[in-house]
């Protein structure tokens, strides 16, 4: 069972490599810029592919660039067809991550909590 799951790691770090380079290349769709394929997820059957995206440069119309590679899906499967040697290659849908923008919000609570706890601390200290 691990085998497998091995595989499908394998196999989605490969096509994020190639999604990226293909995007970033053959991708002339001028609504999309600045695209970073963050991860993809391979369902353990190969069917499915979840491509996790983040767009630099500011998160304006994420849906409206969602929705340009999610049409686009059918053109950068044929291209990671000729590029990647598998059976079949997974239908992708394509998902904005967050991730980036959850780790920010939580780098700056902690900075304000810490802010918050040394400015309590030097108020109170009298040593």
């Amino acid at each position: 069972m691990s085998q497998e799951f091995s595989r499908t790691r394998r196999i989605g770090e490969l096509l994020q490599r190639e999604l990226a380079q293909l995007i970033q290349e053959e991708l002339k769709d001028p609504r999309v810029k600045l695209v970073t394929v963050s991860h993809v997820g391979v369902s353990p059957d190969l069917r499915q592919a979840k491509v996790y995206v983040t767009f630099l440069g500011g998160e304006k119309n994420i849906q409206q660039q969602l929705a340009v590679l999610n049409k686009a899906a059918g053109f950068l499967q044929h291209g990671l067809s000729q590029r990647v040697e598998l059976r079949a290659i997974p239908r992708l849908r394509f998902v904005y991550d967050d991730s980036i923008e959850r780790g920010r919000h939580l780098s700056a609570l902690i900075d304000e909590a810490v802010r918050k706890q040394s400015g309590g601390r030097s108020g109170n200290s009298s040593e």
